[in-house]
Formats: C-alpha cells, sequence, structure tokens
C-alpha cells in the first residue's frame, strides 16, 4: 500500500482509538474562534458584508489549509507517515458523531429533559417541545447528515488533492469550509455575511454527498433494504433544506425502517421500527458506509500511485 492509502487508514484508525480530545487548542477549535472573531455581522456595513463573506472566507481557507500544504510539501516521507494520519484525522470525525448519539441516549435514561438538554448540544432546533423520538430522531440526523461533512468529504478531498501532493491541504480546506457554513450559513442576522460560506459548502458537498447515496443504496441493497432506501430518497430527500443533506437522511431512514422527523419541518421514512431500536441500524450504516468507501479511496490511491507525487 502506498503513503496515501496508509495515511487514510491509519487516520480511520487514530479517529477510533481516539476520538476528538476536548481541549481549546484543538486546531478546528482555534479556526472556530478565529470564524467567530470576524463573523459577526455587526462589525460591518450591510452592503459590504457579502463581499466581506467572501474575502474572508478565502482568507480563513487558505491560513487554515496552508500549514497542512507546507507539511505535505516539505517533510520526508517517513514524517509524513507519521504525522500525516494525525493532520488528516482534524480534518474529519467519526467517532465522535457516535459519541454525541450515545450522550443523548445516557442521557434519557435519566429523563426527558436531560435528553433534550444534551440534544441540544448537537442541532440547532429548540429541543423544548420535543417528545423522547423527537429526541432520538435529532441526534441520529446528526449522526446521518455528518457521514457526508464530517467523514466522507474529507476523505473525498484528500484523494482528490492526492493527484497533485496536496491531499491534506484540500482536506484542510473543505474543513474550514465547512465549519463557516456551520457557523455563518443561517437566515438571519448572518445571512449576508454566510451568503458565500454556504453556497460554497453546497457547492463542495455535491459530489460526497452523490457517492455516499450511491455506498449507503449498495449497502442497503445487501441488507435487502436497497428498494425501500430508493423509495426514501425519491420521495423524502428534496424535504430536508439543502441540495446535499437531505440524501443521507432519506436513504438511511428507508433503509434502516426508521422514521426522522424535525417537527414542522419534515418527517422522513416510513413508519416501521423506533430509533430505540433502530437506532443501531444507523449507526451500522454510517459505519459501513465510511469503510466501505474508505476501502475504494484506498484502492484508488494505490492505482493511481504513477499519477501522483507519492
Amino acid at each position: 500500500m502506498v503513503l496515501p492509502g496508509l495515511i487514510v487508514a491509519l487516520s480511520l484508525l487514530i479517529d477510533r482509538v481516539v476520538g476528538d480530545p476536548r481541549t481549546s487548542l484543538h486546531p478546528v477549535a482555534v479556526l472556530g474562534r478565529f470564524i467567530g472573531w470576524w463573523g459577526r455581522p455587526d462589525h460591518y456595513p450591510s452592503r459590504l458584508q457579502r463581499f466581506a463573506g467572501v474575502a474572508l472566507w478565502a482568507c480563513t481557507v487558505l491560513l487554515f489549509s496552508l500549514p497542512f500544504l507546507l507539511f505535505e510539501q516539505l517533510v520526508p516521507w517517513y514524517i509524513l507517515l507519521i504525522g500525516g494520519p494525525f493532520l488528516l484525522k482534524i480534518c474529519m470525525a467519526w467517532r465522535s458523531l457516535e459519541d454525541h448519539v450515545r450522550a443523548v441516549t445516557l442521557a434519557l435514561e435519566g429523563g426527558l429533559d436531560a435528553g433534550r438538554e444534551k440534544v441540544a448540544m448537537m442541532v440547532s432546533r429548540d429541543p423544548s417541545s420535543l417528545n423522547q423520538e423527537q429526541v432520538l430522531s435529532a441526534a441520529y440526523e446528526s449522526v446521518s447528515e455528518n457521514l457526508v461533512d464530517s467523514v466522507i468529504a474529507p476523505l473525498f478531498y484528500f484523494g482528490v488533492g492526492e493527484l497533485f501532493g496536496a491531499g491534506l491541504a484540500l482536506a484542510a480546506a473543505y474543513r474550514a469550509a465547512n465549519t463557516m457554513d456551520a457557523m455563518l450559513g443561517y437566515r438571519d442576522e448572518r445571512t449576508r455575511l454566510g451568503w458565500w460560506p454556504a453556497r460554497a459548502d453546497d457547492l463542495l458537498g455535491y459530489l460526497p454527498a452523490r457517492i455516499s447515496g450511491v455506498v449507503l443504496l449498495l449497502y442497503f441493497s445487501v441488507q435487502g433494504r436497497g428498494q425501500a432506501a430508493y423509495r426514501a430518497l425519491k420521495s423524502d430527500a428534496h424535504k430536508r433544506p439543502g441540495v446535499n443533506g437531505g440524501i443521507p437522511l432519506a436513504l438511511i431512514a428507508g433503509g434502516t425502517g426508521v422514521v426522522f422527523e424535525k417537527p414542522g419541518v419534515y418527517r422522513m421514512g416510513q413508519p416501521g421500527i423506533t430509533l430505540d431500536y433502530g437506532g443501531g441500524r444507523v449507526i451500522w450504516a454510517v459505519r459501513a458506509t465510511v469503510l466501505i468507501f474508505s476501502a475504494i479511496l484506498i484502492a484508488a490511491l494505490c492505482l493511481l500511485r504513477p499519477f501522483t507525487n507519492m
């Protein structure tokens, strides 16, 4: 296996063993503070907010990805083998998605209010009126949607970047862009400032979301649930605002037989089993998608070795 493939495999292993350390020094936490510093609409006149959003988006992507690029370009291969997996791990989060869901389910054992309080840390919706199934839905929806944003897309852009010897930098650029969308891409006072971050995230997530959809369909077809997943994709994916997020949500709802519901906004899937029982199926669908895609990516990196700098 060539070096980029090893970096992918080792980064996934590190993620499963270590997860995301809770420290203010984590590079993505530092990135978030930087975005929070410039991402206040009251810093700019209304007429300049869109321009400021575009310009500062570009600066943020450049500043965050440049150290990754310099590391990949300047260090010898054996240092890259050691440090590369940790840098790629910074750009993705797999185990932490499951950790957050586990925290919600454990909190629900102490009562509905505890579950609502915990799920509020994962999603932007108001949890005060959610019942237990809706609390679980919010948690498992976050895992399903972030399958693309937090795992598949960073790995995809690492693979694309490796064609030019800049896989870590491209993965980091995606992580910066996705973080800006998460912080600024809302229809409130941030609308103008977050206009470009939201659209850039849609563009960057377009292919990874659809690749994830193909892998999910493959997985559910093997499980005998391919038709149910596809029906949900056709009938429900458009219910989720945006061009990407509805794809994994609808497929996972249909394929696992659960219902994802955001009250007053959408309801995906047909009633089958509750998330108390079906939540484990959601987690396994996400795991399988990550592993299948990673195996394909590693194989592709090996086959494309003559066209890369590795």
